[in-house]
């Protein structure tokens, strides 16, 4: 017997990146990972940046979110992310210039960096670098 499924929706201001019916979403909350199945009890959660996955077939698949918000019903869940891209888009290369550049900003201890900004672009980095190595590694 195939598994019940839900809609999901990942939308950022600029496109929709996915639109499809899967089986689970794994969400990386603001207080946590939080996962979803058909006719979950309805909630809104905050954002962290980080992985999102879900179940479609047998096989997972991720998406990197950096930030935004979920809207959890019984039938959906629907992401508006600040920006989102499928693990398989990710330039990992892009990644490693990104991170070194945020390292070297919190190196510098000047009080004209923005200390907040810089923790947040490391932690961008850093997320799509671990997310694309996950997918490189896994067998789906």
């Amino acid at each position: 017997m195939a598994e019940e499924q839900l809609h999901l929706d990942i939308v950022t201001p600029d496109s929709t990146v996915l639109s499809e019916d899967v089986e689970y979403v794994g969400v990386p909350g603001a207080v946590g990972q939080f996962g979803v199945m058909k006719n979950h009890i309805p909630f809104l959660s905050a954002l962290a940046i980080g992985s999102l996955y879900y179940r479609k077939g047998g096989s997972n698949t991720y998406v990197f979110l950096s930030g935004g918000f979920a809207e959890v019903t019984p039938d959906s869940v629907s992401i508006l992310a600040e920006s989102a891209e499928r693990a398989e888009e990710i330039d990992v290369q892009r990644a490693k210039q990104a991170k070194e550049r945020a390292e070297e900003r919190l190196r510098q201890q000047k009080e004209e960096v923005d200390q907040a900004r810089a923790e947040a672009a490391l932690k961008r980095a850093i997320q799509r670098i671990n997310l694309k190595e996950r997918q490189s590694g896994s067998s789906h």
